[in-house]
């Protein structure tokens, strides 16, 4: 049994010899189920036949359609900008630095 991001999955335990004599039906067989095969030997396991993760699709675009807009977007609201009021200048503003004691 192998666990995977949390999740158990059963995993086919295979003596190498197995393996050996099967290795590309098994190879299809993991293709097929996504499932990894444990490669053993003297009861040991040695490796591990995993299927491949898919393929990521591209970042450009991965968001298509799956936004709605609501509304109209480009028209004014009604609300005062802070930015021309001038009621955020105070956050803006540069504090004095304090003096630095000098180190003889």
């Amino acid at each position: 049994m192998t666990t995977n991001c949390g999740h158990i999955q059963i995993a086919m335990n295979i003596p190498a010899a197995v393996f050996k004599a099967q290795c590309l039906k098994l190879m299809e067989q993991v293709e097929k189920t996504r499932q990894p095969v444990i490669i053993t030997k003297h009861g040991r396991p040695v490796a591990q036949l995993a299927p491949v993760p898919p393929v990521a699709s591209a970042l450009f675009g991965y968001m298509k359609d799956t936004l709605k807009i609501r509304g109209d977007i480009m028209a004014p609201i009604d609300e005062k900008w802070s930015a021309l009021s001038g009621d955020e200048d105070a956050l803006y503003r540069r504090r004095p630095q304090k003096a630095r004691a000098r180190h003889k």
